[in-house]
């Protein structure tokens, strides 16, 4: 049998993500910063508070945020862990359905507004169409989560940036996989003058060959989307149903299995 392991695409082994909140006016600069730079955001916006003190207003969205994932963060940013149902519900789905409208995709993903989170919100989000939801509790390490709905990210840009950005272009174990997430809110540049921290990270981590630069809702469709393989009980061969490629490495040579299509990953 085959040694088949998953890889990021193009056979690459590590993964740069990050997740700012609110969709203040500061994202604009945060945006041409990471566009600059090839690194992609997902933008976790509260749609109820469009154009509310410095907030985006809803007719630069679409434009701001192309190329980027615009994301869930309830509708007016209640404390939910605390909320009745009724209300949850209603912050999710009106929170989405206002997203939807603009960017023309199903949002489902979202940032626990405050950081609020219980067992019970949890079991209720795969009902409200929310497929993976963030939390404000850094790991510090460059691990894949277990569990897509308590997505803790690596840290937020305050704590150890460059420190970790050094220690995360250094792996090179390719058995591994790795992933680098920096949550925060563009603002605290604003509010600590301190946007050379952001640049710097950019500028350092940023159009590197051996690193994914992915939105949060890519990385669950792609890790989705290799449990989703059809292998053969040998594993001399796969079926992939999904739309999108996966990348194996077989016996260390990196195979694409493209969307809809069955490779032979041995020569029998």
């Amino acid at each position: 049998m085959p040694k088949v392991i998953m890889t990021f695409p193009k056979g690459k082994h590590k993964v740069l993500t990050t997740s700012y909140d609110d969709g203040r006016a500061a994202d604009r600069k945060l945006v041409e910063i990471f566009n600059r730079h090839g690194i992609k955001g997902t933008f976790h916006i509260n749609s109820g508070l469009f154009g509310t003190g410095d907030r985006i207003p809803e007719e630069e969205v679409l434009g701001l945020y192309e190329g980027h994932e615009i994301s869930a963060h309830t509708l007016t940013h209640p404390t939910i862990a605390r909320s009745p149902k009724e209300q949850i519900v209603e912050e999710i789905i009106e929170d989405r359905r206002k997203l939807e409208k603009i960017a023309g995709y199903t949002v489902r993903g979202l940032s626990y507004p405050n950081g609020s989170y219980n067992q019970l919100v949890k079991e209720m989000l795969p009902y409200l169409g929310i497929e993976y939801a963030r939390t404000v509790k850094s790991t510090g390490n460059f691990s894949m989560p277990d569990d897509w709905f308590e997505w803790h990210p690596t840290c937020h840009h305050k704590r150890d940036l460059l420190k970790l950005a050094e220690e995360f272009v250094k792996l090179h174990k390719k058995q591994y996989l790795y992933m680098m997430y920096v949550w925060g809110h563009s603002y605290e540049f604003e509010d600590d003058q301190n946007w050379d921290l952001i640049e710097d990270f950019c500028a350092y981590i940023g159009n590197q060959s051996d690193i994914w630069y992915a939105t949060n809702i890519e990385i669950v469709d792609y890790v989705k989307a290799f449990q989703n393989l059809k292998f053969s009980a040998d594993s001399h061969f796969v079926f992939n149903p999904s739309a999108i490629s996966v990348w194996l490495s077989v016996d260390n040579q990196i195979v694409e299995v493209k969307g809809g299509k069955q490779v032979h990953l041995v020569q029998d």
